[in-house]
């Protein structure tokens, strides 16, 4: 199993037992900063997953792709 399938697992886990997660996103293209940021997990594809985010106010669904996880430009920060 390599390290993009275990991402992809935990993530899988994540959306099916706790949605609601704390993130932390740097992305230039589109231009996406977020840090320990609640967000909702909405839905979990081949290559990517889409999160719901809130830091403006009104909700805005980003898709990211878990490779972004393995390069370290998005981090699943659990919270117990």
């Amino acid at each position: 199993m390599t390290q993009l399938d275990m991402i992809k697992k935990k993530v899988n886990y994540l959306y099916s037992v706790s949605p609601k997660i704390h993130i932390n996103v740097r992305l230039n293209h589109p231009r996406l900063e977020l840090k320990n940021d609640k967000v909702e997990i909405k839905g979990v594809y081949k290559n990517i997953f889409t999160i719901e985010e809130y830091t403006t106010g009104a909700p805005r669904v980003h898709s990211l792709q878990y490779v972004d996880i393995l390069t370290g430009n998005v981090e699943i920060v659990e919270k117990p």
